[in-house]
């Protein structure tokens, strides 16, 4: 039952995911952060099936190092979507990846951006998007609610807003969450929102 989502507001990005490692009828972990930083003004979040998921934004996240060590100058936010679009495609036809994208990004030039890329490879810029489960309700209260030039706050409402009507709705809901942002201070973890926190292991 996975819930990932963002928003593009006033100078920023913001991405929050579930942080629930499941696996059939099974919770193996509720503090698995989907949200990747890329590099210093990039973040990944990332939904599907948790070895494609993992394997998929570590690749490209050394890639894009790689870019930047090579040449000098980090790739642009529309570049790094270009590039994941394009390692989608490909694998495709050969064994493709399980796995659907967000990527937030600030670049100095145009500041903030999203991109929505899907399994098969589908890449659109959007101002907000969502997969999983909850894309039902995230989406549903973003249409209503959201509008270009949010501030911070109105933008955290919102996400909170997303958050609240998922646990309410969903029937197997994620309890917690993390939110991360990217402005042109960088990427960085903004909060987490949490109703169940892991145990620790039975002593023997």
């Amino acid at each position: 039952m996975e819930c990932v989502f963002g928003l593009v507001g006033d100078g920023f990005a913001v991405l929050a995911a579930d942080t629930s490692a499941v696996n059939s009828i099974l919770v193996h972990k509720s503090n698995e952060d989907k949200i990747m930083v890329l590099d210093s003004h990039k973040l990944v979040a990332a939904s599907g099936e948790p070895g494609d998921r993992v394997q998929f934004t570590e690749y490209v996240q050394k890639n894009v190092a790689l870019y930047q060590f090579r040449n000098g100058i980090p790739l642009t936010t529309p570049a790094a979507a270009n590039f994941m679009r394009g390692e989608l495609a490909t694998a495709l036809r050969k064994n493709p990846y399980s796995v659907n994208i967000l990527l937030a990004g600030y670049d100095k030039e145009t500041g903030p951006s999203l991109y929505f890329i899907d399994y098969i490879a589908t890449l659109h810029k959007v101002d907000k998007g969502a997969f999983g489960y909850g894309s039902y309700f995230s989406l549903s209260i973003m249409d209503r609610l959201y509008r270009s030039g949010m501030s911070l706050e109105e933008a955290i409402d919102l996400v909170d807003k997303c958050i609240m009507e998922i646990r309410s709705r969903l029937v197997v809901a994620p309890p917690n969450f993390v939110i991360k942002i990217v402005d042109k201070d960088g990427a960085r973890e903004y909060a987490w929102r949490e109703s169940l926190k892991d145990a620790p292991g039975a002593s023997a």
